[in-house]
């Protein structure tokens, strides 16, 4: 008689049940369950990702109103998001003491036991709580992560104090303390971004500042183990942002890759900076100008990779439409071919920022293609009404 097979590792479930990510055993597993290794094309390939090069855009200057400040950080904005949707920010006023206390809450949370933080579980559906790789959403191409998200109101209330307090617990006043005021440093500093980019498309300091007066953005603390067989798994797979705006600030282990003339590229960490994405939603409010940035996380197997991300959202009632001056500019790339709208002016239809939210919650897997899936999903929708 054959021996019984060996009981499956401790970090996944039997196969009747949905696979548990537990950070604390599959960091030193040598080999990693099916479900986190991605396709070949899709892996990263250690050394084929040379580092992008991209000037760094000062705040401060731009703020001052120096019309030759004014005038380089809008070029330097414009030409990279019409390219590639990313950019830098330094002299941003953000504290460091903030964001370096930040960074070491996370090890708070992420440092418990998996039980103690599936206490802040995220519910079917729902953009907030603790997610363990998304093994509740996905079955495979799983990104090798933690994360906890939470609502961040730029009304300046309590709200992601009182979330931690009462999903996480009392043991997190501090936690909860550090991060909301972290929420609203970025959510000042997003609004004087859309000054810039308001600048940079030619519409005014104002017109994105206003739209985003009172936003309902989202915070998330990204949390990425080791993991022994870097080369076949990623953080996060390649990816637009559906939200409008990202603004991320790394440790200094380096993993964020953008996608930029048909390669990838990685970003080294800079301390003192943040990293800016343009968002699905944005590009919309360019009516295509600008792109929205095609990113990954990379891993490696001996140390913890951690991230902050600050993704600005639209209030609910607001309509995603870009400003009448830039409807006669479709995707601003020249593309004859461009594939979406043919000969309108109107790259994308209007929408709010709820139901594409809802979107992605429930009908599509956030990739490079979500705008376009959202835009067909809602002209199909109005078309059966």
């Amino acid at each position: 008689m054959s021996p019984p097979p060996p009981p499956p590792p401790p970090a996944i479930a039997a196969a009747t049940e949905p696979l548990v990510f537990d950070a604390s055993v599959l960091q030193e597993q040598s080999n990693i369950p099916p479900q986190f290794v991605w396709p070949h094309a899709d892996r990263p390939r250690p050394g084929s990702s040379p580092e992008l090069a991209i000037p760094p855009v000062d705040l401060g200057s731009f703020a001052s109103g120096d019309p030759s400040a004014v005038s380089d950080a809008a070029a330097v904005v414009n030409g990279a998001c019409r390219k590639h949707g990313f950019f830098l920010v330094v002299n941003h006023g953000i504290d460091p003491k903030l964001v370096s206390e930040a960074h070491r809450c996370m090890d708070q949370f992420f440092g418990m036991r998996l039980p103690e933080k599936q206490r802040a579980q995220r519910k079917a559906g729902e953009s907030c709580g603790y997610a363990s790789s998304f093994t509740g959403r996905f079955s495979s191409k799983l990104p090798w992560k933690e994360t906890l998200s939470f609502r961040s109101p730029g009304g300046g209330n309590n709200t992601v104090r009182d979330y931690v307090l009462n999903q996480i617990g009392q043991d997190f006043t501090h936690f909860g303390e550090v991060y909301q005021q972290y929420c609203e440093a970025m959510s000042n500093l997003s609004l004087r971004i859309m000054e810039l980019l308001g600048v940079s498309l030619g519409v005014g300091r104002e017109h994105y500042r206003d739209f985003f007066e009172g936003n309902e953005s989202i915070m998330r603390l990204n949390y990425y183990p080791p993991c022994q067989k870097p080369d076949m798994a990623l953080g996060t797979g390649p990816h637009c942002d559906p939200t409008s705006l990202t603004i991320l600030h790394q440790d200094q282990v380096g993993g964020l890759e953008v996608f930029v003339d048909s390669k990838w590229h990685s970003v080294a960490p800079l301390p003192d900076a943040f990293v800016v994405n343009i968002g699905d939603t944005f590009m919309a409010l360019s009516n295509g100008v600008y792109r929205s940035c095609l990113h990954r996380a990379v891993l490696n197997k001996y140390t913890v990779r951690k991230s902050l991300a600050f993704f600005l959202c639209p209030n609910g009632d607001r309509v995603v439409k870009p400003p009448e001056s830039l409807l006669s500019t479709v995707n601003g790339s020249g593309d004859d071919d461009d594939h979406r709208s043919g000969n309108s002016e109107r790259a994308y239809p209007d929408f709010t920022w709820p139901t594409f939210l809802e979107f992605t919650q429930k009908n599509y897997r956030a990739d490079m293609n979500t705008l376009d899936a959202f835009t067909n999903w809602l002209q199909t929708r109005d078309t059966t009404k």
